[in-house]
């Protein structure tokens, strides 16, 4: 319920599949999907800008597609390492000031340097278009008991689908997608990239463990007894990505939300030195605290008192409000 820019849904509510601009076409022979381009960008018209950060570089728009609602998610892409000697050789520059030794330019990069990441949602709901849309945040203090009378209710009320999330589970969607599976029911996992990572540097990495289990809505269901699942999904992710991408252990930051933006459990896994989304204290609980708590009392989770940001048109920030709770 509150996470950001461009995934699937980690702001508010279950997560729904935003694709960049490509246009999938079944492969009947292989039973994947191949990306075609195509610019269906072409007949989109501006209605609003919900949100834009000059220091993130991204901007969040709402329009539509042809006579369909859309938002359009744009981010720069950060510049790579490796491409910087094609950056400075292959680039023009336009002298803007120049005092002493100082001097400002204009940079115009060829265009396989200087893309947009785009997401698109569409056909895109009214949820969709408030969940992208600058609001403001409010603290909630949820005790166990409003867990029960007040989340709960308000979780199994909505209804929220997983359906995609089984499609990944069982390779019917992203299978290509996936860096490392363990297939074991118990404490098994799929981990592959988020899709606010393009995987063309490891300074922003970002990847998801989903879980096999489909018992475990949160942090909230977790009991000593999911210990082996948890302490499996943090050794063998660090392993992973170590192996796949020379990051050790020491550089990530292994956690969950809570309020997490599907209820699925899920653990992130960021680089240390990147702000990810939805890392700050009011909603990320460090795996390793997690599995700490639960070896020190195996109903933790059960019994205490929990915080997290809710957004200001989130429908349970309503709940608590009616219960007198804000």
């Amino acid at each position: 319920m509150a996470d950001s820019a461009a995934k699937r849904q980690t702001d508010s509510g279950p997560d729904d599949l935003n694709v960049e601009v490509k246009k999938l076409k079944p492969d009947h022979e292989n039973g994947r999907q191949e990306a075609e381009s195509e610019n269906i960008l072409s007949a989109f018209k501006t209605s609003a800008v919900l949100n834009d950060s000059a220091r993130e570089k991204t901007i969040f728009i709402h329009g539509k597609v042809t006579d369909q609602d859309a938002v359009v998610i744009l981010e720069k892409t950060p510049i790579r390492q490796d491409s910087l000697d094609e950056l400075f050789s292959g680039s023009s520059l336009k002298l803007e000031m120049r005092n002493d030794i100082y001097s400002t330019y204009r940079l115009q990069a060829p265009p396989h340097l200087n893309e947009i990441k785009t997401t698109v949602v569409c056909p895109a709901t009214e949820k969709h278009v408030k969940k992208y849309q600058r609001q403001e945040s409010f603290l909630v203090e949820e005790t166990a008991e409003d867990y029960q009378s007040i989340t709960l209710a308000y979780i199994q009320k909505q209804s929220f689908s997983m359906q995609w999330v089984y499609n990944i589970l069982e390779k019917k969607a992203e299978a290509d997608r996936i860096v490392y599976e363990d297939p074991d029911p118990q404490v098994g996992f799929v981990l592959l990239p988020d899709f606010k990572w393009d995987q063309k540097q490891v300074d922003d990495l970002y990847l998801l463990a989903i879980v096999h289990q489909r018992n475990i809505k949160s942090l909230r269901d977790l009991r000593s007894e999911h210990l082996p699942l948890l302490q499996n999904v943090f050794q063998k992710g660090k392993e992973q990505i170590l192996q796949r991408y020379k990051l050790p252990a020491s550089q990530l930051r292994v956690y969950l939300h809570y309020q997490p933006s599907y209820y699925h459990l899920h653990v992130h896994f960021t680089k240390l030195g990147y702000e990810a989304p939805g890392c700050g204290v009011e909603r990320a609980h460090l795996l390793t605290d997690v599995i700490q708590n639960l070896q020190s009392d195996p109903r933790y989770y059960e019994t205490r008192t929990l915080c997290f940001p809710l957004r200001a048109d989130d429908g349970l920030l309503g709940k608590f409000k009616e219960a007198g709770k804000l």
